[in-house]
């Protein structure tokens, strides 16, 4: 498996949702922020000043990990009408032996939302599923031990 990244349409677009925030309401409340810390005088002990710093660079880092992700991404449009094997973008259903089936949606590791349904392409679960066909027994190495899981459905 690649250091590629993926990224589901849906995934795409709320992360440029997200960089156009922060490129305008967000960058411009920081920026107000900053105007109104460094009105009230001494920086050396201005917690405002030094708390909005703080904020920018936390700001000015996540847009620029959101515009690299998005240059740099997969954009994983559907299944292109492929879901004999479980890949980026399909939806899976596997059984574990002794619980009831799950279903998860596979996308890329910044989509990744366990707890709603989502495993991502790089985790131990998604990616012992990849590349795997309906009716095939895998096995993953979980945090929490091995796990074996038969594939029922992808969609």
């Amino acid at each position: 498996m690649s250091d590629q990244p993926y990224l589901t349409a849906e995934g795409a677009a709320r992360l440029r949702e997200e960089l156009q925030h922060l490129k305008g309401p967000a960058r411009q409340e920081l920026a107000e922020r900053l105007r109104a810390a460094v009105s009230q005088g001494d920086l050396s002990e201005n917690a405002d000043y030094h708390k909005a710093k703080e904020d920018q660079g936390f700001l000015e880092g996540r847009i620029q990990q959101l515009e690299y992700l998005l240059k740099n991404a997969v954009i994983v449009e559907g299944t292109n009408g492929c879901t004999d094997v479980v890949q980026v973008g399909v939806h899976v259903t596997i059984q574990e032996e002794d619980y009831p089936p799950e279903v998860y949606h596979v996308v890329g590791a910044q989509e990744a939302d366990p707890r709603n349904g989502k495993i991502s392409n790089e985790s131990p679960i998604g990616k012992a599923l990849i590349g795997h066909k309906v009716g095939e027994i895998v096995e993953a190495q979980t945090p929490g031990g091995k796990i074996i899981v038969k594939i029922l459905k992808i969609e």
